[in-house]
């Protein structure tokens, strides 16, 4: 079986940046041999009001879904952007509560199978 590269980066909701915690909410992988940018969330909103209990889950929720929105076809201002653009785009630095973390790489011969099991390494509990 072919292994190709592929780049992840942990999708993290950080409600108080101050305070510097932080919730692992979904993972985006890119493999560009493969043409394959996906990105899969899940938020633990009890975790989210532990952390902040004036958080706005559903303002979180919605940013979390552009993620999964931005690798899609779905028309938008990524749309046009080739794949790996967009992962640049979507893994650059923000100060905003929806941030990526470093982007770290690794082989695979199955980038959805890879999205799979990092998903459920780094997410879910």
């Amino acid at each position: 079986m072919t292994r190709d590269v592929y780049e992840y980066a942990i999708i993290r909701v950080i409600p108080r940046v101050e305070r510097g915690e932080q919730i692992n909410a979904g993972v985006l992988l890119y493999c560009q041999p493969r043409a394959y940018l996906c990105a899969r969330v899940e938020l633990d909103a009890a975790r989210l009001r532990a952390l902040d209990p004036d958080a706005d889950v559903g303002c979180v929720e919605q940013a979390l879904g552009a993620y999964e929105r931005a690798c899609g076809e779905e028309p938008g201002p990524l749309a046009r952007e080739p794949l790996g653009g967009r992962f640049r785009w979507l893994t650059a630095p923000r100060s905003t509560i929806v941030q990526t973390g470093p982007v770290h790489a690794g082989l695979t011969g199955d980038p959805e199978a890879e999205l799979d099991r990092l998903f459920g390494k780094l997410v879910r509990l």
